[in-house]
């Protein structure tokens, strides 16, 4: 059963997102109403999950976001995004800053539970495609040359991130490479953990910042 911390300012909202979860049959192991309270509550109760509202007084949803996965031990949580604001930057940020996905307030019940299914079992909430255009829409130019750390990681562990990075699935990237999709995973994790990463939508952008992967039509 996968635990929920439900982060939202307005205690209705909250309430409801917290009694709809609990129905899903999913474990609510708290609620906070602004990213103070969310930063707190996340390193005593180490949820699964983030259910994490952007806009709140005080600590917004982006910077909480950043503290938790800064601050949690491994495994740490998955971070989704939910708003009513739909903006690409907002998106963007939240996925380099560790978010595994983006949902709006107005998304049916049924699509909400499978969401967190998603980001709890490590998955990018948006289509890797999307995903790949948005980070190209915003990343930074890659600077001359790769950064150092990528040094920490084997010619194999760097291949897989390349791969990540043109959105392809561990599938895809096992075919790619002749081997088995649960090696692929291990060098996925391996990789993520030497480079602090806490989402694989992170890899994607740090394939970007890198150089490893360069925008379409550079």
């Amino acid at each position: 059963m996968i635990s929920v911390l439900v982060v939202d300012d307005q205690v209705l909202i909250r309430a409801g997102l917290a009694a709809l979860l609990r129905t899903a049959g999913l474990t609510v192991v708290g609620e906070a109403e602004d990213g103070e309270e969310a930063v707190r509550l996340a390193a005593t109760l180490k949820p699964e999950v983030v259910l994490m509202d952007i806009r709140m007084p005080g600590m917004d949803g982006l910077h909480a976001t950043e503290r938790i996965l800064a601050a949690a031990e491994p495994p740490a949580p998955k971070v989704l995004i939910l708003t009513t604001f739909d903006l690409d930057e907002y998106v963007y940020n939240a996925l380099r800053l560790g978010a595994g996905g983006f949902l709006l307030k107005d998304t049916p019940p049924e699509r909400l539970i499978a969401a967190i299914h998603t980001v709890a079992s490590g998955d990018i909430l948006l289509a890797p495609t999307a995903t790949r255009r948005l980070i190209e829409a915003f990343v930074d130019p890659p600077a001359a040359a790769p950064p150092p750390e990528l040094d920490r990681l084997t010619a194999r562990e760097t291949e897989v991130l390349r791969l990540v990075g043109h959105a392809l699935s561990n599938k895809e990237i096992a075919e790619r490479l002749s081997i088995t999709e649960g090696t692929v995973k291990t060098h996925l994790n391996r990789l993520m953990a030497k480079m602090g990463l806490a989402s694989r939508a992170q890899a994607v952008v740090l394939s970007y910042d890198s150089g490893l992967v360069k925008p379409v039509g550079q």
